[in-house]
């Protein structure tokens, strides 16, 4: 064999190791073996060893022998500050990757320039350092440059920086400029939406692009269903759940999308679809579950829930995470069953290696409360492994307030009081909760005490809201609002309804 053919054999089966290094260990050996041929400064070679480190789990421990790596490069080109930069990106310190874009940005050579590739692990960058001014910029750079309607990657990036941010209407400006969104796109402007706790928007968003042709996958599906949980529509929830069954596509067979069906029903108060959409999945995991015990919870259907952390454990081998067990706790607390919801908590860590957090602490005080046993909760309180927040405190008010107990009451508004204070909606409630508890026993002086504190600090509550669903569109009232189309309307109605009141109980 000649030494010219020997030598691209070696280069071929060097570049082929570098393809195949699966660990830090092969990445060294191969690197060490680029350094006795003589391939360690040639750019193409090492770019292909740096993007053996992007696969590899725990990159941070790894990020500073890339680095030297990447420093041993003597001419670089775009594919290698592309590569940094997406490392950064997936990293504990996504900031870092600024740094080699600037460094990119330094070199002489025409030829190395930033490239939708670039742009779009920037915005990575960004977002997951939380650098959304400079997003922003980024944003202006593509516009400039033409790159935002050439690459859907960039075109998600920049959508997906102002959803981070919470700017909705400029996410949906960035949308509307795009010409023909795929089915991400609107999934990321739809969860947006939700995120905001907007949910009735995010529908809006759903509709429009089945209005518009786009198929729906099962991340969008999942968005819209969990918007549906969030606005309370359960007509929207159903019509999504025949139009699965059209299409048999889904239900059964994808987790993630079954559990949504299971959360949207429970939170609309359907237990009956819920279970029965439960029971038809092939695979369930511990959401599927949480989805299934959050809505026993929230209709105090405790043994349901109990039953259904036993048999998470005994027919999917299923352990329960915290939030499993808050969500039994709670049906505890709703259903009355003092004894079982604190037998869980002084049992959590011995059984389910889950060590009890102040939320579900929050819950045995509740229940303690709501069973009219005030010491003893003040006693859990006071035994507690952490300082008790207001959550803790305002379960005690609220017992406080059902069982006439003034001492304790005072106790939990001066301890709410010092957590909340600075915020007026929190106070207030506290101290209306107080002169309320005063007027059920008659201490009427101290009530009206209270009342004029509370003008006196200036303090407004925030309006109350209800959500209505009729025919497939939720409405949102406020209190106090006058803005709604059909106000006369609604007064008229309320009229002839409190009229119909008056005449059935005179009779």
């Amino acid at each position: 064999m000649s030494v010219l053919s020997s030598s691209h054999q070696s280069w071929k089966t060097l570049i082929l190791a570098s393809h195949c290094c699966t660990t830090l260990r092969h990445i060294k050996s191969t690197h060490a073996l680029f350094i006795i041929h003589g391939l360690h400064r040639n750019t193409y070679a090492t770019s292909k060893l740096l993007t053996a480190f992007l696969p590899l789990p725990n990159l941070d421990t790894h990020f500073h022998y890339a680095s030297t790596v990447f420093d041993s490069i003597q001419f670089r080109n775009s594919f290698v500050y592309d590569t940094m930069i997406r490392m950064c990106s997936r990293s504990s310190l996504p900031q870092l990757g600024l740094r080699y874009f600037r460094l990119m940005l330094r070199e002489d050579d025409e030829d190395i320039a930033p490239s939708y590739l670039t742009f779009h692990f920037l915005l990575v960058v960004c977002l997951n350092a939380y650098f959304f001014s400079v997003g922003k910029q980024i944003h202006c750079w593509v516009m400039k440059n033409g790159v935002f309607s050439s690459d859907g990657h960039v075109q998600t990036g920049i959508m997906r920086l102002y959803v981070e941010e919470k700017l909705l209407s400029d996410a949906h400006k960035v949308f509307d400029e795009i010409p023909h969104p795929d089915v991400v796109k609107w999934d990321v402007l739809m969860n947006g939406y939700v995120r905001c706790g907007l949910g009735s928007e995010g529908l809006k968003v759903f509709k429009e692009m089945l209005a518009r042709g786009t198929e729906p996958d099962k991340f969008s599906v999942t968005t819209a269903l969990t918007a549906c949980a969030q606005a309370g529509a359960l007509a929207q929830g159903k019509w999504i759940h025949e139009l699965l069954k059209k299409k048999k596509k889904w239900i059964e067979s994808d987790v993630y999308v079954g559990t949504a069906l299971v959360d949207m029903y429970s939170k609309c108060g359907c237990l009956e679809m819920a279970m029965e959409v439960f029971e038809k999945l092939t695979r369930r995991n511990v959401f599927s579950w949480a989805a299934l015990i959050g809505g026993y919870a929230a209709y105090g259907y405790a043994k349901e829930a109990i039953t259904c952390l036993e048999r998470m454990e005994r027919e999917d081998a299923i352990k329960p995470d915290s939030v499993v067990l808050l969500a039994v706790l709670a049906a505890c607390a709703h259903g009355g069953y003092l004894q079982e919801g604190k037998s869980m908590l002084d049992n959590m860590e011995a059984r389910y290696g889950i060590t009890p957090k102040h939320e579900h602490y929050s819950c045995i005080v509740d229940l303690m409360c709501r069973a009219g046993r005030l010491d003893d909760a003040v006693g859990l309180i006071e035994k507690m492994p952490m300082k008790p927040l207001a959550s803790v405190w305002g379960a005690l008010l609220n017992g406080c307030r059902t069982h006439k107990n003034v001492e304790l009451g005072e106790l939990a508004v001066k301890n709410l009081l010092e957590i909340e204070k600075g915020n007026a909606d929190e106070e207030e409630a506290a101290l209306v909760q107080l002169s309320n508890i005063y007027l059920v026993v008659e201490r009427n002086a101290e009530a009206s005490k209270i009342r004029r504190m509370i003008g006196q600090r200036g303090i407004r509550k925030a309006p109350g809201c209800s959500v209505l669903e009729v025919d497939g569109n939720v409405t949102k009232f406020v209190s106090g609002d006058l803005s709604h189309p059909n106000l006369l309307q609604i007064h008229t109605m309320i009229h002839l309804l409190s009229v119909d009141a008056l005449q059935i109980l005179s009779h």
